[in-house]
């Protein structure tokens, strides 16, 4: 039976690809069991799992990339790692930014140490705000980092990390870098959950600055069939992009979701910008898209419904 270590399989992203993952191997008649590691902070929850339902395939092991020891233990034990963990919302990490340099560069160092230790191949799940805001075209795996958040600066470190093991260890380890997601299962200060629950509740959308700034859109089933894909036939030391082509402004995305719950535009009220702001992101896909034949299937447009059911309060 393969084993597959997910940090961070809590929270958004990670319980979304530990369901994708079962499922998947379940149509493939393949053994599988998960190992979802989280420390359960704030954004991570055992309710998006429903353990109840998976039985023996499914394990929870409550624990910190921070600790080295229970991360040696764990990797040891497992076939595949996927590292999703990290601290993740950039307006936390101005406010804290010593705590995502903890989490996501000592957490990313102690499970690079540890997949090299015991020869483990690992996927790091990175993100689109390490390349910085551009004014036009699409970043591709070539293109600068220019991170403007400790958020973003934190990830890029990460992935340095992971390049520079590969370079001087030879370690098994892919990178992978997405766009925004959205999807079931996020916790509600991201920017759609936040503005469905706020109209459910009948309070404001707080929409930072004048709402231009443009981000690109993936839904985590996408991006979740993205990993599995370069977990299995990515080049190790490489890295790919996951975008989806689907770039909106704040301020659209947010009159959408208005007209789509019934609703007018009195409930969006500008704040003070973000320090440090990005203008936007955009992702070159192309390569993934090529060499893996991955293509993104699902679009905010066509989720409103799902997205709307499953986060009004």
């Amino acid at each position: 039976m393969k084993r597959v270590l997910i940090t961070g399989g809590a929270g958004f992203i990670g319980s979304n690809l530990a369901r994708y993952l079962l499922e998947v191997h379940a149509l493939r008649n393949q053994e599988i069991q998960v190992i979802v590691f989280d420390s359960l902070t704030y954004a991570g929850s055992l309710d998006k799992l429903k353990f109840e339902d998976l039985g023996q395939s499914c394990i929870f092991v409550k624990a910190d990339v921070r600790d080295l020891d229970q991360v040696r233990k764990q990797v040891s034990q497992s076939d595949e790692v996927y590292h999703l963990a990290a601290e993740s919302h950039v307006d936390r990490s101005i406010v804290n930014p010593n705590l995502f340099v903890e989490t996501n560069v000592i957490g990313t160092s102690n499970l690079l140490l540890a997949a090299t230790e015991f020869n483990v191949r690992m996927v790091l799940v990175s993100t689109d705000e390490v390349y910085g805001s551009i004014s036009r075209g699409s970043s591709d795996e070539s293109a600068q980092l220019n991170p403007s958040s400790p958020y973003s600066a934190s990830k890029a470190s990460a992935d340095l990390l992971a390049l520079a093991f590969y370079k001087t260890y030879g370690t098994n380890v892919v990178i992978t870098r997405c766009a925004n997601n959205f999807g079931l299962n996020q916790f509600p200060e991201k920017l759609i959950p936040l503005a469905i629950r706020n109209v459910s509740k009948g309070l404001p959308i707080p929409v930072y600055g004048d709402g231009k700034n443009i981000r690109e859109w993936i839904h985590v089933k996408d991006h979740c069939a993205g990993l599995s894909l370069v977990m299995e036939k990515g080049n190790t030391g490489e890295i790919y992009n996951f975008g989806s082509g689907d770039e909106l402004e704040n301020i659209y995305l947010v009159k959408a979701i208005l007209k789509y719950m019934g609703k007018g535009n009195d409930y969006i009220r500008f704040v003070d910008d973000r320090l440090g702001h990005d203008q936007r992101y955009s992702l070159d896909s192309s390569k993934v898209m090529s060499t893996l034949n991955w293509s993104p299937t699902l679009k905010i447009e066509d989720s409103l419904e799902e997205l709307v059911q499953a986060y009004s309060v």
